[in-house]
C-alpha cells in the first residue's frame, strides 16, 4: 500500500466563515421579523441597513485602506449591523446606527486586525458607545403595535419592563407588563430583544445546525436565574422575580447571540462555563445596584475583556504533555 504524505491540516470541513454567518442571519431572522410586526416597517429598515452599511465600511476598510483586493465579504460584518441595529430602540435615526456602525467595524473589529482578532464583541462596543454618546436617542421606547405599516414617529413613548421594576416595583412591573407579554414580546424595548420566544427559535436553529452549544446561554441565563431567586427572597417588590428578570431586557438576545461569539468567548467547556456564570453575575450586579436598568451589554464586554485570562486558567492538558 503506498502511504501520500501531505501538509496539515489531515482532517478538513466543508464549513467556513461565510457558511457559519449566513446561518447565523437566519437564526436571527425570526426576531427581526417579529420586530417589523412589533414595531413596524422602520425596525426592518434598520436591520437590513445595518447589515448592508458593515459589509461596505467592512469592504471599504480591507479593500481600499488595506489594499487586499483578494478579498471577499464573508457577511461576519453583516452579522455585526444586524445585531447592532437589533441593540437600538425602534426611533433611532440612521445616522445613530452608521456611527455605531463605523465604530464597531471600524475600530472594535478592524482596529485590532479583524475578524479572529478583535477582543470585543463589535454589536455591543458600538451599542455600549452610542448609549454613552447619545443617551437620550438610545432610551426612547415605544409601545408595541401589530403593524407593519406604522410610522415610528408618530408613534406612543412607554417605559422598559426593567425600567418599571426598577423605579416603581415589582408589583407595578407585572401589573404593566405580563410574563406572556415578555415571552412573545409585546413590550417596549430594543428591536431585536423584546421576543424571547422568537430568540429560542432562532437559537435551536443554530443548535441544529451545530454552529454552537448551549453551555454558555445556560450557565449565564442559569445565573441570572439563582442569583435574581436568592434577591427574591429578601425583597420580593424591590428585585422581582427570576423569571421576569430571565424575560426582561436583553438578556436572551445577549446569552443566545452574542455572548457565544466564537471570536471573543472561551474555547474549553470550562471555560465557557465560567464566562457564562461571569456574565450572569455581573448582569445582575449591574441591574440591582447601578443606575442603569439593563446590564447585558456591559456585563458581556468586561467577560470579553478576561477570555484570554480564562483561556489560559482552562488551558487543555495536551496529550503525552510531560511537566517539568
Amino acid at each position: 500500500m503506498k502511504l501520500v504524505v501531505k501538509d496539515a491540516p489531515h482532517l478538513r470541513s466543508d464549513d467556513s466563515v461565510r457558511k457559519i454567518m449566513i446561518d447565523v442571519l437566519i437564526a436571527l431572522a425570526p426576531a427581526i421579523a417579529g420586530a417589523a410586526l412589533f414595531f413596524g416597517w422602520y425596525a426592518l429598515f434598520l436591520c437590513v441597513f445595518g447589515a448592508v452599511v458593515a459589509e461596505l465600511i467592512e469592504w471599504f476598510i480591507v479593500r481600499v485602506l488595506r489594499n487586499q483586493k483578494e478579498f471577499k465579504p464573508d457577511f461576519s460584518a453583516a452579522v455585526t449591523g444586524a445585531l447592532l441595529a437589533m441593540n437600538l430602540p425602534p426611533t433611532a435615526p440612521w445616522w445613530l446606527l452608521l456611527i455605531g456602525l463605523l465604530v464597531a467595524i471600524g475600530v472594535a473589529k478592524h482596529a485590532f486586525g479583524g475578524i479572529g482578532q478583535n477582543i470585543f464583541n463589535p454589536a455591543l462596543v458600538g451599542r455600549v458607545f452610542l448609549l454613552i454618546s447619545f443617551p437620550a436617542l438610545m432610551t426612547k421606547w415605544i409601545n408595541p403595535v401589530m403593524s407593519f405599516s406604522r410610522s415610528p414617529w408618530d408613534v406612543m413613548t412607554s417605559a422598559t419592563p426593567l425600567g418599571v421594576l426598577k423605579q416603581q416595583g415589582f408589583s407595578r412591573a407585572i401589573d404593566t407588563f405580563s410574563y406572556t407579554d415578555l415571552f412573545m414580546g409585546n413590550i417596549g424595548g430594543c428591536i431585536g430583544e423584546t421576543s424571547a420566544l422568537l430568540l429560542i427559535i432562532g437559537f435551536i436553529y443554530l443548535l441544529y445546525k451545530g454552529r454552537v452549544n448551549p453551555i454558555i446561554p445556560l450557565s449565564y441565563i442559569g445565573t441570572v436565574f439563582l442569583f435574581s431567586g436568592l434577591f427574591y427572597f429578601v425583597n420580593a417588590q424591590r428585585f422581582g422575580t427570576p423569571l421576569y428578570h430571565i424575560l426582561s431586557g436583553g438578556l436572551f438576545l445577549g446569552a443566545l447571540f452574542m455572548a457565544t461569539d466564537m471570536v471573543t468567548s472561551p474555547m474549553t467547556l470550562k471555560g465557557q462555563a465560567v464566562f457564562g456564570v461571569g456574565c450572569g453575575l455581573v448582569t445582575m450586579i449591574i441591574r440591582y445596584f447601578a443606575g442603569y436598568p439593563e446590564g447585558v451589554s456591559l456585563a458581556i464586554l468586561l467577560m470579553n475583556s478576561v477570555t484570554p485570562l480564562i483561556d489560559r486558567v482552562f488551558k487543555p492538558k495536551v496529550f503525552g504533555e510531560v511537566k517539568t
